[in-house]
């Protein structure tokens, strides 16, 4: 049909596609020139001046929708994973066995997963972007003819100097990277990195800030931490060893810090932020003149201080009044 309709224009010739093409085996858009023209001439001139950069154009775009369709599919797929991974390294039976009332308040918890997500997620799809469309604008300029061999080994020797240029900057990426993805720490806990201890006020990649008790501000690159203690994850314990003089009843004094410890409980607020039932453990150490009696309490996250500050207080009204002497132990 379509070379009847041809045939019956006033400007169609005979002939081949080869023929008018110039090629024995022409391009698909020359040839589809001349099915629809059926002239030698404006299909020569397509050939020779026009083919070859519209080709290149349609190779151009195909490459960059295709690019664009992929790095979308990565970045949704990057986004579904990265939410997954944020919502906690434990399988869901195992949270819910080990998790307590003080684990953390819902909204808070969901406000952290999602900035984990978020800082993740950024960090990959900016990966993939790089990753994705860098391959395409290879891929266009070879279908341009220019020869990316040079350029590859130029950008292969710049990379090497960069990276032993900035490798302390990738390793603190790295290690930014893997502490947000396993949740070692977060915005508002207190934690302890070694060099410096204190509430942690931003989390990025490359540094984590935190202020410890006296105001200051440390700024710790993530791949400088080689250890971490959080004192804010799940719960915490106060931890109290008590000295006294060792010619003091031991059971007396035990009997005096289970009862002021029950009793501190038994107050409001105390009873929500103490978890379980104070525990006396007895002589930790004999030091000089003086035996140190333990007392612990398993506290909400966070709340140990607070916790020891207020027992201490109680303690010591309570000794004033049975007339039990504090010692000094020996250093």
């Amino acid at each position: 049909m379509s070379f009847a309709v041809a045939s019956s224009l006033p400007w169609a010739q005979d002939g081949t596609p080869e023929a008018a093409c110039g090629d024995s085996t022409p391009t698909t858009a020359c040839r589809l020139v001349w099915n629809i023209s059926h002239n030698s001439g404006f299909t020569k001139f397509y050939a020779d001046w026009l083919d070859a950069p519209l080709g290149t154009l349609s190779k151009i775009i195909l490459t960059f929708v295709i690019a664009l369709i992929v790095r979308n599919l990565a970045h949704r797929m990057i986004s579904k994973v990265t939410m997954q991974m944020a919502e906690g390294t434990m399988a869901e039976k195992v949270r819910e066995r080990s998790r307590t009332v003080f684990d953390g308040n819902p909204v808070l918890l969901n406000k952290r997963r999602a900035q984990r997500a978020q800082t993740l997620g950024s960090v990959l799809r900016s990966i993939a972007s790089i990753v994705i469309m860098g391959t395409a604008a290879f891929s266009i300029l070879g279908s341009i003819g220019l020869n990316i061999a040079p350029i590859l080994a130029s950008a292969s020797v710049i990379g090497v100097a960069v990276g032993f240029g900035a490798q302390n900057i990738v390793k603190d990426f790295l290690a930014g990277l893997f502490m947000l993805l396993e949740d070692q720490y977060g915005v508002g806990d207190i934690i302890d990195v070694g060099g410096a201890k204190g509430t942690v006020e931003a989390v990025t990649l490359r540094v984590t800030r935190m202020r410890d008790v006296n105001g200051v501000v440390w700024y710790v690159p993530n791949g400088e931490i080689k250890r971490v203690g959080n004192e804010s994850q799940n719960w915490g314990r106060a931890v109290l060893d008590i000295p006294v003089d060792i010619h003091e009843d031991t059971e007396k004094v035990k009997e005096i810090l289970q009862s002021t410890a029950d009793e501190m409980v038994a107050d409001g607020p105390w009873n929500d932020i103490v978890l379980e039932e104070p525990s006396v453990w007895g002589v930790q150490a004999l030091a000089g003149d003086a035996i140190v009696i333990r007392v612990v309490l398993k506290t909400a996250p966070g709340r140990q201080g607070d916790v020891a500050r207020e027992l201490r207080e109680r303690v010591k009204r309570s000794f004033d009044e049975a007339g039990v002497t504090v010692a000094t132990p020996a250093p």
